[in-house]
């Protein structure tokens, strides 16, 4: 499933992964599955923690909650265009989709991709354990596109994302808020 998006289906009430959309960046059978949440931005800017780094991020340039778990180490993803080898500090994870050594020089990396991103802590689970909450029903398991990961309205991707979807799943994106007030 790497690469593709976790949706949270409105029976995850948990205040941690309620109407997030996490990008999963690594799956495996018997690895488990590490991935950030993309839909959550913060109110901190990254100049606040990486401030080298504030010039080169995508819109809202503010740092984002990627998950609960490492909330005290980033992670850099970024989109790399075309097919050419990865820019100097990348690697390349699926697609267009890399992570940035936020340890090398940002002007030097930032020429070569085109957009940044960056997260505070990521989500993960242990081997079979997504794949269980899939079953139960706790996630809706979709392709992404390509800006997802760096839209400028992240508040907005869960509907977003929900609304493209084929058949009876693109109703999900209307669910309101509180089913008991409908």
């Amino acid at each position: 499933m790497t690469g593709r998006l976790l949706v949270a289906t409105p029976s995850l009430e948990g205040a941690e992964f309620r109407r997030t959309v996490v990008l999963l960046l690594d799956h495996t059978a018997d690895g488990g599955a590490f991935g950030v949440v993309v839909n959550r931005p913060t109110t901190t800017d990254v100049e606040t923690v990486l401030p080298a780094w504030q010039p080169f991020t995508t819109a809202p340039g503010r740092l984002f909650r990627g998950g609960p778990v490492g909330l005290d180490t980033a992670l850099g993803l970024v989109a790399v265009p075309g097919d050419g080898p990865e820019p100097l500090g990348v690697r390349r994870l699926v697609g267009s989709l890399g992570v940035v050594d936020l340890d090398a020089p940002p002007e030097v990396v930032a020429p070569g991709v085109g957009g940044l991103r960056i997260f505070a802590g990521y989500a993960g689970w242990s081997a079979g354990q997504l794949e269980g909450e899939v079953e139960e029903g706790s996630w809706y398991v979709v392709d992404g596109e390509a800006g997802d990961a760096f839209t400028d309205a992240p508040e907005g991707l869960w509907a977003s994302v929900l609304r493209r979807q084929p058949g009876r799943l693109a109703w999900v994106a209307s669910y309101p808020e509180d089913p008991s007030l409908n």
